[in-house]
């Protein structure tokens, strides 16, 4: 098989992986090597799926063993079927950076024989890599669940961020949809490579020329949609990742059917981009706004509201300690206002040292005054001018809600609003009456 249908058929069987990442760390270029990192780099290109990155995103080969019924490259689907040489893929990786194609390499790989056969093939891409051709530039690299911990040290030596994706929320989707993994074989090198990480960080603080390993962290992905799982019960499992494991990023993957299986939802089932925007803007809140999963979601209210975001959904339910005077309240209450961010927390706490803040002194600041001017009192600008809860969350409406093309799971919405957005009624005036059965159920609910 000549390499460009390789590249063809390997490419397009990587596209389900997110790769939508900055680098996270800095490496200068050197006389004699090939190319160079820095920290905010990648992501600015797009890939035929839609996701913005600036890599080589590619699998070694998409023959697998495993037979995970979610997957294109289930060894029971029939497709095409094509592997790379690590020889072949190191002198492609360098042809399209010195065109200036790409910044640097996503690599992972299907099952081929064994998941030590497969790590083995990829040490010895990244080792031509590194060592022959003396490439700087950015690698993310797939661990393969399984593989024996001597080739993951060896890996995370040559890649500059590791992942290992445990694919599913719980151990009994795992083990209903992915019979050839359990769960201990995706957490053992997740465990493995964050123990090592901080050992190498502490070795390189002691020691200039100790060598790195995944020296840009770790990170994961699991697919949203396919099991019953509720958002609350992903969204704690993401909370324990990052204290557990010190992940840099938890991707979210809304379920897209590309194959048939009785176990899967049907295959004309709409992908949830809806919900997987909403747990990309709840795992936000955990990682910069310092709220924890149990305060977004509760037992009560597993699942996200459709129609507002998890920060001004959770500023409504707790409309009674608002409003936040931002002339006095510390950093953490500031966070929790809709509209204000980490950035422009500091920038207040900085500023109203020097004076009182008024409305026009928090827009120049950033605040988005859009959504905060409901929560906030500041100069001459008092509470007892807060409209009522209804008239609020009129105002907050996501509007990407009442997009067809991202309409929520029939979970989440109430039968008068499926109806009514399904009525065959000109768009603007379903829209409005959509509106309007959101609002007057939630002032019955409050």
């Amino acid at each position: 098989m000549e390499l460009l249908q390789k590249l063809t058929i390997l490419s397009d069987s990587a596209k389900y992986d997110v790769a939508c990442t900055s680098s996270g760390l800095d490496r200068a270029g050197r006389h004699g090597s090939m190319g160079s990192c820095t920290a905010p780099g990648i992501c600015h290109t797009f890939a035929s799926d839609g996701r913005c990155v600036s890599l080589l995103k590619v699998l070694l080969s998409n023959v697998c063993a495993y037979d995970c019924c979610y997957c294109v490259n289930r060894r029971s689907n029939d497709v095409p079927r094509a592997s790379f040489t690590p020889r072949e893929l190191a002198d492609l990786t360098l042809q399209f950076y010195q065109r200036n194609y790409i910044e640097g390499l996503f690599l992972s790989s299907a099952v081929q024989c064994s998941p030590d056969y497969t790590t083995e093939r990829m040490v010895e891409t990244l080792r031509i890599l590194r060592e022959e051709y003396h490439f700087r530039g950015y690698i993310h690299a797939k661990a393969i669940p399984g593989a024996s911990p001597e080739l993951v040290e060896q890996l995370g030596l040559l890649a500059d961020r590791m992942s290992v994706n445990i694919e599913l929320p719980s151990e009994r989707s795992l083990n209903l949809l992915c019979p050839d993994k359990g769960r201990s074989a995706i957490l053992t090198p997740m465990g493995q490579i964050a123990v090592r990480t901080a050992q190498s960080r502490e070795e390189m603080q002691l020691y200039r020329r100790a060598p790195a390993f995944a020296p840009a962290g770790q990170s994961t992905q699991m697919i949203v949609g396919a099991t019953p799982e509720s958002d609350r019960q992903i969204l704690r499992l993401s909370e324990g990742l990052y204290h557990k494991y010190s992940l840099k990023r938890v991707f979210y993957s809304a379920y897209i059917p590309v194959t048939e299986d009785r176990r899967l939802p049907a295959a004309d089932t709409k992908p949830p981009l809806l919900r997987e925007h909403r747990l990309y803007q709840a795992d936000w809140l955990l990682r910069f706004y310092d709220f924890a999963a149990s305060e977004i979601l509760t037992e009560e209210e597993p699942n996200f509201n459709p129609y507002l975001d998890p920060k001004c959904n959770w500023a409504i339910q707790h409309y009674g300690m608002f409003p936040v005077d931002v002339n006095t309240a510390p950093k953490e209450w500031l966070l929790r206002v809709p509209g204000i961010g980490p950035k422009s927390a500091l920038r207040i706490l900085s500023a109203r040292r020097q004076a009182q803040l008024d409305l026009e002194g928090l827009r120049r600041i950033g605040v988005v005054l859009k959504r905060a001017q409901y929560f906030i009192c500041c100069k001459g600008y008092g509470g007892s001018r807060n409209p009522k809860r209804e008239t609020v969350v009129r105002a907050l409406l996501d509007p990407m809600a009442f997009n067809a093309g991202c309409e929520q799971l029939s979970l989440f919405s109430a039968p008068q609003v499926q109806q009514l957005a399904g009525s065959g009624l000109p768009p603007q005036i379903a829209g409005r009456m959509v509106q309007e059965e959101v609002v007057a159920r939630y002032a019955q609910k409050m």
